[in-house]
Parts: C-alpha cells; structure tokens; sequence
C-alpha cells in the first residue's frame, strides 16, 4: 500500500474504563505505524486529562508487552502531540514547535512537591504531571488560559448551561 498512512491510536483510559482490551502499542511502534494518542469524555472516560492518559499509555505499553522499555516517556509525549497532530493530516502544522506551525503551547509548573526533585522534564511531564499544573495555554499564538484561568470564557455561563443539561439527561432517564 504505498503511500498509504499507517496509524495507530490509543485511548488507555477508555479501553480500561469500558474493558475493551489494550492496544498493542509496542508492537504498533515496532512495525513504524504513527501512533497517536487521546481521550474521551464522559461517555468512556470521564476527564480530559491528556498527562494522565499520556502516563496510562506508557505503563500499559510496558505491562502487555512484558518490556518495562516499550513506550518510553518521549515516545508517548510524541503519540499525545506530532503522532496525534499526523493522525489526523495536521502534522505539517501542529504538533511541535517549529518555525511556520502554530504556536500551540502549554506552560507546566514543575515547582509543586509532586514533581520534585526533577530530573528529566519529559519524564516529569509523562510520569508525574497532572492537568491541575497547567498555569497558561497558547492556541494558534492566543492566550487562552493565563495563570489558571480562562481569558476568553465565560465558566459560570458554562456551569449554568452544564446544570441546565445534566437536569435535562436526569429527566430523560427517569422518564418523568
């Protein structure tokens, strides 16, 4: 098949949640496909947490195939960013920092006890950060998230509208 574009997804957390098998991630790596990585709502994996499923790979990666080297923390930090951004024909624009792609960056702060001592920054980055150390945000250049909080987003609206359908989804299951 030349030309055609070998792709390998995994969405750990999912494949746990809902018990539907693990993704031979090794062996994919292995055979040269393009590995991309993601994750889902509530549906099949109720965060959002691209660090915790970027750490699930990695560990599943290792414990099916029996080689505590599958997936090393780059290589899984590569599925979450160019691996994902090539999955899905974005790669000669997102997914690394480099001149003329996007400036798509996330500002991590490594100064809480959990991350400490640092040694490694991918490492640190795959193993031991959660989303809760994300401080600033850039998409396409714009500022989206500045210390914490969102610039252009109106979280209480979004409360309010998130209540209105969980009432909604509440009465549909009851019937009432």
């Amino acid at each position: 098949m030349r030309g055609a574009r070998r792709v390998g997804g995994a969405l750990p957390g999912i494949n746990l949640k809902l018990a539907s098998g693990f993704c031979p991630v090794h062996k994919l790596q292995q055979a040269g496909v393009n590995l991309a990585l993601g994750t889902d709502g509530c549906a099949s994996n109720n965060d959002l947490d691209m660090f915790g499923e970027m750490r699930t790979a990695a560990l599943l990666a290792k414990g099916v195939s029996g080689d505590a080297s599958a997936l090393d923390a780059a290589s899984a930090l590569r599925m979450a960013t160019l691996g994902s951004a090539r999955a899905m024909g974005l790669g000669e624009s997102i997914g690394s920092i480099e001149p003329g792609k996007q400036a798509d960056l996330a500002c991590v702060d490594f100064d809480p006890l959990e991350t400490q001592p640092m040694f490694h920054a991918i490492s640190q980055l795959v193993y031991a950060t959660g989303r809760h150390q994300v401080s600033d945000v850039w998409v396409a250049g714009v500022h989206k998230l500045a210390d914490g909080a969102f610039t252009d987003l109106d979280t209480d609206a979004i409360r309010a509208k998130a209540r209105q359908w969980r009432s909604r989804i509440a009465t549909l299951r009851t019937g009432a």
